[in-house]
């Protein structure tokens, strides 16, 4: 049975998942040049990130398992690469903060279990 602290992180971690997929389209459109350039990395950042966390990380299997701590790591990485865009945007309070909710779930979902 699962304990009230591993659903509530699963519910962050899906929040977290949503959030960095919006913040590196968000990314993406105010780092851009040009209007080409703003669309190829609002869509090629969450894409990449996507081909990865479903590569890699996704909920309920994935093709290619990794070990637990890499795959900690990866996903940790993923989440931070997305916080320091989010700091790349001049947002560095929200990307403090989505530092460390995304660290203390991976935590969780790594020491508690899920």
């Amino acid at each position: 049975m699962k304990s009230a602290v591993t659903i509530t992180n699963a519910g962050l971690a899906f929040a977290l998942e949503m959030a960095m997929l919006a913040v590196l389209v968000y990314w993406g459109i105010h780092t851009g040049g040009n209007g080409l350039a703003k669309a190829a990395l609002a869509v090629g950042a969450p894409a990449a990130a996507i081909a990865i966390w479903a590569t890699f990380l996704a909920a309920g299997g994935h093709p290619v398992n990794l070990p637990t701590v890499p795959e900690a790591a990866l996903k940790l990485a993923v989440f931070l690469v997305a916080a320091l865009a989010l700091a790349g945007t001049g947002h560095r309070t929200m990307a403090i903060a989505f530092a460390a909710l995304a660290v203390l779930s991976v935590l969780i979902e790594y020491t508690v279990g899920t």
